[in-house]
């Protein structure tokens, strides 16, 4: 007669280490905070020399669509191609210190996080707007070209970058360049170090919007993302889901700089 063996527990308490990716080995790069400092202080800087050379606009006059369009995206498309440059320089380039990776399950990933987030986002911004009432709740972007009318290519231009250019580069900086330099430091474990790097870059991705009232959204905003990231280990998942969470905002900015509706 033979006895059975105790079977092991069909489940056990969830710890943050089974939302993140198999640790991978990579080569060490020599960059860190500091890294991510100066390309924070690159996109402060050059917004501020794109202000200047704008000239003063006289009050109660909005600003150029050229000054708004350049404004918008030279800043972060410098800030993101420093980081990349500090990669090169300092690393082994951005697809290793970046994980900038193209796979198709991390695109996967990426638009289910993003759907997600599409849901969250909304359902957030409705609750946040009947909180603070529509003019606080307004995005800066937003502001900047509400009832304010394009030309086609212009529009078109403003619908790319807020759509897939910015993500692009608003991922390269905080979930590729800040992430990195957190999983940098000594961790318990990498899996740790990722799950640190995920707080960190999602609180400051949501602070370097520089829109108080607008923080909590962010960061409501924000997580979806920083979970494509953390659940594939590259940067492709997260960018992908910034995408999708960026797609209806930016439908609307473009059907309103248009004349074609109204929001």
């Amino acid at each position: 007669m033979t006895t059975s063996q105790p079977r092991e527990p069909l489940s056990r308490a969830l710890s943050p280490e089974d939302f993140v990716a198999e640790p991978t080995a990579f080569p060490p790069h020599r960059w860190g905070f500091g890294a991510f400092l100066l390309v924070e202080a690159v996109l402060l800087a050059s917004a501020a020399f794109i202000g200047a050379l704008s000239g003063p606009t006289a009050a109660g006059r909005p600003l150029p669509i050229g000054t708004v369009l350049l404004g918008t995206m030279l800043p972060t498309m410098i800030a993101a191609g420093v980081a990349v440059l500090v990669t090169v320089l300092r690393g082994n380039g951005p697809k290793l210190d970046l994980r900038l990776e193209w796979r198709w399950a991390d695109v996967w990933t990426g638009l289910k996080f993003g759907l997600l987030g599409l849901v969250l986002t909304s359902l957030s911004a409705y609750v946040w707007t009947q909180l603070v009432g529509t003019a606080d709740a307004t995005s800066a972007i937003s502001a900047l070209v509400d009832d304010r009318k394009m030309s086609v290519p212009a529009a078109a231009v403003m619908f790319g970058y807020l759509w897939l250019l910015g993500p692009i580069c608003e991922e390269i900086i905080y979930r590729g360049l800040l992430w990195g330099a957190v999983e940098r430091l000594q961790w318990r474990s990498e899996r740790w170090g990722r799950v640190a790097a995920f707080l960190l870059s999602t609180a400051v991705f949501a602070a370097s919007h520089l829109e108080p009232l607008r923080t909590t959204l962010l960061l409501v905003i924000s997580i979806p993302i920083g979970l494509a990231r953390l659940s594939t280990g590259r940067l492709a998942g997260s960018i992908v889901a910034h995408a999708v969470n960026n797609f209806l905002p930016a439908v609307a900015i473009l059907l309103g700089a248009l004349g074609l509706a109204s929001f």
